[in-house]
């Protein structure tokens, strides 16, 4: 793990984040943690909160820079179903409530403090708590400074044609996650100290018309545990490993791959949720190793369970006729 965080740490970055998974499962992550950011590059945590409790708080508190806490319903029911984990809200919220703490004393030490929210993944059966995340949940931890509020994409499990047809926010849901307005609305409801973002994900698709346009998010360097480096962080295929290659050349050869005539062909059609979905399950198998594709072979066909949530959706906004994500947005109306 030195080895890899040392590599990273050549490239200078200007942040490097832990995600998972859940990386305070990891042993010495505390010890990495502090190597990079001796180094002077900001280090960012995101955890479900399961573990987050006093012991671990400290060592948080003095090692990241911003922690990430994932939220994926405003009340436990919502949670807990999508998360699969009954007890995963409450333990979230007290993990937040211990974190507001935390920085609330660092804040009278006149210490510098803690920057931590909530980021939450926006599926059909969480939309309609969107507002309540902003009127309901923010206000519990006045310390934190944000909400952000992500769509789903169409990468790994989610990819699935099931999953696509049940979970996936409809084309009207993404052009409202990726509307300006929709997002000062959820301001609005807000508290003023939590700032409140919301994204449709399309800029890590790595759309043709997106890279031409320089939406695309092409500087985020996606590193596995054993230190293969990704091209792109949410499809399948590495381009070497850390702990055998020069970072430079692995960041280079993934940034040519954004390129490659194969995936241009591949995403240049795709104008919604359902084809982008089917997009992305050729290009992890074209790009993923012989066990990537025996795995992407042996996934289940996701299919909602009799008892899963079916719930209303927040349509205040809709988007103007002809709208397709990745288009020009339009005026709020």
């Amino acid at each position: 793990m030195f080895r890899v965080a040392d590599a990273l740490i050549s490239l200078r970055p200007k942040s490097i984040q832990f995600s998972g998974g859940e990386p305070l499962l990891v042993k010495g992550l505390f010890q990495v943690v502090e190597r990079i950011a001796q180094a002077g590059i900001p280090v960012g945590l995101y955890t479900s909160g399961w573990l987050l409790d006093e012991r671990l708080v400290p060592d948080i508190v003095r090692s990241f820079s911003t922690v990430h806490v994932s939220v994926d319903g405003a009340t436990a029911k919502v949670h807990d179903t999508l998360r699969a984990k009954p007890g995963s809200f409450e333990r979230a919220m007290r993990g937040l409530a211990l974190l507001d703490a935390a920085v609330r004393e660092q804040r009278q030490l006149g210490s510098k403090t803690l920057s931590f929210g909530i980021d939450s993944v926006v599926v059909r059966s969480n939309f309609h708590q969107l507002e309540e995340f902003c009127t309901a949940i923010a206000p519990r931890f006045p310390e934190m400074k944000f909400l952000l509020l992500g769509a789903a994409i169409p990468s790994g499990l989610a990819s699935r044609p099931g999953y696509a047809d049940h979970e996936l926010l409809t084309d009207d849901q993404l052009w409202l996650m990726g509307n300006s307005g929709f997002t000062r609305y959820l301001q609005t409801l807000a508290p003023a100290s939590v700032r409140v973002g919301t994204t449709d994900g399309l800029s890590l698709q790595m759309h043709p018309d997106h890279i031409a346009s320089g939406k695309a998010f092409r500087g985020l360097m996606h590193v596995e545990p054993d230190g293969a480096v990704r091209s792109m962080p949410i499809y399948e295929g590495t381009v070497g490993n850390l702990l055998e290659e020069p970072a430079q050349v692995l960041w280079e050869r993934a940034l040519a791959r954004h390129l490659d005539p194969f995936l241009m062909e591949t995403l240049s059609p795709v104008r919604t949720m359902k084809e982008w979905a089917k997009a992305t399950r050729r290009i992890d198998l074209h790009y993923g190793s012989p066990q990537v594709r025996a795995r992407i072979f042996l996934r289940q066909n996701y299919r909602r369970r009799p008892d899963e949530l079916v719930l209303p959706t927040l349509a205040r906004l809709d988007p103007p006729a002809g709208w397709a994500p990745g288009t020009t947005q339009a005026p709020v109306h």
